[in-house]
Order: structure tokens, then C-alpha cells, then sequence
């Protein structure tokens, strides 16, 4: 549990016990990294853009019709390219209330089920990402706005960050079946 501003970077779990999940793993991280890189440009991009609209519209009277999906899309990418590197350092909320209450053994088993069950929901989640990225590249969907991107770009970045959130949880899921009982995280 965090109280502060933590100044040095979070270290990642110990490397899986099996040599095949920890270089898959390690690629992975690797992606995710660069990722993670690459949404913190984006948000940064993301509040010149809203920047430039509000000075645009107040000093100037010249509104912009393209930033708000332009922002919005940047946003879908920042949330869901960030998603595996956040799963990899367990940084999603969790509810520990009982953790502490159970035997170890049993608590092996609920994070494992855990797992399991959030592999489970994210493939299908990934699975629908993926369904609506090719409905909306077969049908041309666009937004209504005048602007009318196209909404396979977002939909692309969800289904991609969603496949790699449940490519992390697998790796996560098959490292806590195959280590040895005293490195399972």
C-alpha cells in the first residue's frame, strides 16, 4: 500500500520460474514499457490540444471542430495501451479485506482463481474489442461530428491494449501454476 509520492519507478515482480513464460514475459515487458512511453506523450499531447482549443475559441473566435475526438481518442489509447504494464506491477485496485485473514494456502488459491477468472472476462473483453475494430473497418463507421474520424482507430487501440492485458494475465496465470510455491505473486 502506497501513503506517498513514490519517487523511484516500481519494481516488477520476480521473474517466473520457467525459463519459456519469464522470456515471454520479458518481451512483453519490453512492449509495454515503450508503450507506457508512448501514452505519456500522448497525454501530454492530449492537454496541448485541449490547451490550443480553449485559447483558440476565447482569444481568437476561431473553433476547432477536431479536438474532442482527437483528445478523446488519444485517451482511449493512453487507457488501454496502459493497462498490461499496470497488471504487470499488480497495480489495479484490488480489495485485500480478507487477504490478511487467510492461511497462506488458501490464499494462493484465491489469487489463482483470480486470475484465472480475470483472464477468463479480459479474453472475452479482447474477443468484443477485436469484433468491433472489424465491424467498424468493414462499415466505414465514423463519428457524427463534422470532423467524422474513423472509429476503427480507437476501436483498434482498445482491442490491442486489450490483447495485451490478456496476454499479461495469461503469463501471470501459467507463472502462478508453474513456479515453485514461495516465488507465487
Amino acid at each position: 500500500m502506497s501513503h506517498g509520492v513514490e519517487l523511484t519507478p516500481p519494481r516488477g515482480p520476480a521473474p517466473p520460474d520457467n525459463a519459456v513464460i519469464a522470456a515471454l514475459q520479458a518481451g512483453l515487458d519490453k512492449v509495454n514499457r515503450g508503450l507506457m512511453a508512448l501514452s505519456m506523450i500522448a497525454l501530454v499531447l492530449t492537454a496541448l490540444v485541449l490547451t490550443y482549443s480553449v485559447v483558440s475559441r476565447y482569444f481568437f473566435h476561431a473553433p476547432t471542430d477536431w479536438q474532442d475526438e482527437a483528445s478523446v481518442f488519444m485517451l482511449v489509447g493512453v487507457t488501454f495501451f496502459c493497462t498490461a504494464y499496470v497488471q504487470h506491477h499488480r497495480g489495479h485496485i484490488g480489495i485485500e479485506a480478507i487477504a490478511g485473514l487467510l492461511p497462506h494456502r488458501v490464499n494462493a488459491v484465491r489469487l489463482f482463481v483470480v486470475d484465472l477468472v480475470s483472464t477468463l472476462f479480459v479474453g472475452f473483453f479482447t474477443w468484443k474489442s477485436w469484433l468491433l475494430f472489424h465491424e467498424a473497418w468493414v462499415d466505414g463507421q465514423t463519428t457524427s461530428s463534422t470532423f467524422a474520424p474513423p472509429l476503427w482507430i480507437p476501436y483498434s487501440m482498445m482491442a490491442a491494449g486489450m490483447t495485451l492485458l490478456a496476454l499479461q494475465l495469461l503469463l501471470q496465470t501459467l507463472a502462478r501454476i508453474t513456479n515453485k510455491p514461495e516465488h507465487a505473486a
